[in-house]
């Protein structure tokens, strides 16, 4: 085998390569952004001849509270330490939005904040709902930022066990209900998975009270998690296989898929599809169809090309459990009624 041999300082100059261009972009995002701010948006007086658009360098500095070389510093691209407190007080007075702030972190080499959902996203809510009714006759649900239910289809309400009565939280109901566990087979594998993944996501958000109260909840109701937790164990959201036990359907073989929306950060999509050469595919359609719930059963005629009988645009929302998403037209909140319960994410 042949070394690979690297020109001492290699890295180093990469490094430096990359630092130059992110001050670069910094300076020319700074400048673009300060253009499309009037005076009036910001209460200063609108008269007086400007030679370029938008604020002086000055005004932004006086409004975001900081000294005017300071910030001629920062936009002009000078390698020098900022604070998250200025950046957002400079954010503020150019009026950038959620992914602006983010990307405006990035180019001062800090950590971005969590992104928000801007006003403009929220119709993305009304397609999400088409989109796992449209998955039938495979289960698919929605979670929030914290694994409350949201949203799920008439599979995952069958297969998976969703019904009122149960914990409105995804974690705490995947090890309390002893309905999903009973099907679970490979629960005991699938488990530390589970944990691992969300104690992913609260080191993403320290310090948020929202999954620290799920935490405690959890720790509270599950010997098992409490135990699971103490391990300390991380990995990402992506794919799992899960094997579940049917009264009707026999073992199914299922990936579930987690998917991340980024215009929507506060919802989480997860799709079921069955495992190839399983026979689970079939066994999904013979379980909805003997369910003998209409809205499911013209689901799976229409996947098959076979022509739905009467009623299925009327039809078609009906068996989906959880409350609206949030920013859908009715104006609900996100989150999960009580009573609610979905699946291992």
């Amino acid at each position: 085998m042949t070394d690979t041999f690297t020109p001492p300082g290699t890295a180093a100059q990469a490094q430096d390569g990359t630092k130059d261009a992110r001050l670069r972009e910094l300076r020319a995002f700074l400048t673009a952004r300060r253009a499309r701010v009037r005076p009036e948006d910001v209460g200063l007086p609108a008269g007086g001849r400007r030679r370029t658009p938008g604020l002086r360098r000055e005004e932004v500095a006086v409004l975001a509270g900081v000294g005017p070389s300071w910030y001629q510093w920062l936009e002009q691209g000078r390698d020098i330490s900022v604070s998250p407190q200025v950046l957002d007080a400079v954010a503020g007075v150019l009026r950038l939005s959620s992914a602006e702030r983010r990307h405006l972190y990035r180019l001062a080499g800090l950590n971005p904040p969590a992104l928000e959902v801007a006003p403009a996203d929220l119709h993305m809510s009304e397609g999400l709902e088409r989109l796992i009714d449209h998955w039938l006759p495979y289960p698919a649900h929605i979670m929030d930022t914290y694994w409350n239910l949201v949203m799920a289809n008439e599979a995952a309400t069958e297969v998976l066990g969703m019904h009122p009565g149960l914990p409105y939280n995804c974690l705490i109901a995947f090890f309390t209900d002893p309905a999903y566990r009973s099907r679970a087979v490979t629960w005991a594998q699938v488990a530390p998975v589970v944990v691992a993944q969300f104690r992913a996501l609260c080191a993403e958000r320290p310090g948020d009270p929202g999954f620290a109260y799920v935490i405690e909840e959890a720790r509270r109701a599950s010997a098992e998690f409490d135990e699971l937790w103490s391990r300390g164990d991380v990995c990402p959201s992506g794919q799992m296989r899960k094997e579940l036990h049917h009264p009707r359907g026999g073992r199914l073989h299922m990936e579930a898929t987690t998917l991340q929306i980024p215009a929507r950060p506060d919802l989480v999509i997860v799709l079921h599809m069955p495992v190839p050469g399983t026979g689970t595919e079939a066994a999904l359609e013979r379980v909805l169809a003997g369910r003998g719930t209409e809205a499911a059963l013209e689901r799976v005629l229409a996947g098959r090309g076979t022509e739905a009988g009467p009623g299925g645009a009327e039809g078609a929302g009906r068996g989906r459990v959880g409350g609206p998403l949030p920013g859908a037209r009715d104006g609900a909140g996100a989150g999960a009624p009580v009573g609610s319960v979905c699946s291992a994410p």
